[in-house]
């Protein structure tokens, strides 16, 4: 199939990207390259433009069967302090985006929403059923939009997969691509922008959590797993499937101490770090159910945590010894 990709040049989308051309499809990247970067998308058609621009992705639509919407504001500490930004370019350039699909033939629709749209769960781990109740902004633009899949998918006969991630995490096993932001906010690479000593110690928000150790716990899946997940639930979708929100996580949890420990082992080095003050809008826990993904898509998270890192590992040193560059 032609898939058009909105921000393809990003962390998620870029390795989405490569396992769609590996099972043999054909990409369009859209971005505007707000966020993304453009090597992250080298080989593959890129188009620079906006999900608002309706006069753009018309043409474009045209000439493609499905969407993958990847496109998005997605820190949540700055969702909760700068909400207006969250809600004008994940619910309202959104809301355009969907405009030009529905007035086009493409009836195949990919999102990329987030474990932030169930807020602070009353077990572990989560599964697709749990209310959802966002505590930020952030999480709140995504089960907006999910919501508006749902409707959609009523009115207009659209079918659409909305995959939950947890936290996304990892490198590209080419070591080609991995994860650029700037500012980089993600645990992961500061922990090992802190062990390179290219970044300040580890900030670690909160110690006395209601968790086991007191730091926060998250479900880490690798990056490529996602990517090859959106593959499926695209091959899903071709085969007559219903549409449908899923989890992707591994459906095991990490405290951050327990992650500190395992970048200490895998590198030889210490992690510089120092406890701040717990986040607004950070639940303690969230780790997934994923056996949902499983009997729907046939889909489990392949590495482990220590895969992981090893892979995150080879990226950063790549990339803070070309002084950012990719």
């Amino acid at each position: 199939m032609r898939v058009l990709v909105t921000g393809g040049s990003g962390y998620v989308g870029c390795h989405a990207i490569r396992e769609l051309a590996d099972a043999g499809h054909e990409v369009v990247v859209y971005d505007n390259l707000s966020t993304g970067n453009r090597k992250l998308c080298d080989g593959f058609d890129l188009i620079e433009g906006d999900i608002a621009d309706i006069n753009k992705l018309t043409p474009i639509l045209d000439r493609v069967d499905a969407v993958m919407h990847f496109a998005a504001s997605a820190y949540v500490g700055e969702s909760v302090t700068n909400p207006r930004k969250y809600f004008r370019n994940n619910v309202e350039s959104a809301l355009a985006l969907m405009d030009a699909v529905l007035a086009s033939k493409v009836r195949k629709f990919i999102f990329s929403s987030s474990c932030a749209t169930y807020g602070l769960p009353r077990t572990l781990p989560i599964v697709e059923s749990f209310p959802k109740e966002p505590i930020n902004p952030y999480g709140a633009t995504k089960l907006f939009f999910e919501r508006v899949l749902s409707a959609y998918s009523v009115s207009h006969g659209l079918s659409y997969v909305a995959l939950r991630y947890f936290n996304a995490a990892g490198a590209h096993q080419s070591g080609l691509i991995g994860e650029i932001h700037d500012p980089e906010t993600h645990l992961i690479p500061l922990a090992l922008k802190a062990v390179l000593r290219t970044a300040p110690p580890l900030k670690i928000f909160g110690k006395d959590l209601d968790t086991p150790d007191g730091t926060c716990i998250r479900d880490f899946v690798h990056v490529s797993d996602l990517g090859a997940a959106h593959v499926l639930a695209l091959e899903y979708l071709a085969d007559g499937g219903r549409s449908l929100s899923l989890n992707l996580g591994t459906g095991k949890g990490t405290s951050i101490k327990e992650l500190i420990s395992a970048i200490q082992r895998l590198t030889g080095c210490e992690v510089p770090h120092e406890f701040a003050a717990a986040r607004a809008g950070d639940p303690p826990s969230l780790y997934a159910d994923p056996a949902k993904a499983k009997e729907v898509l046939g889909w489990a998270a392949k590495r482990d945590l220590d895969e992981i890192l090893v892979s995150a590992w080879k990226w950063q040193q790549k990339l803070d010894g070309s002084n950012g560059r990719a």
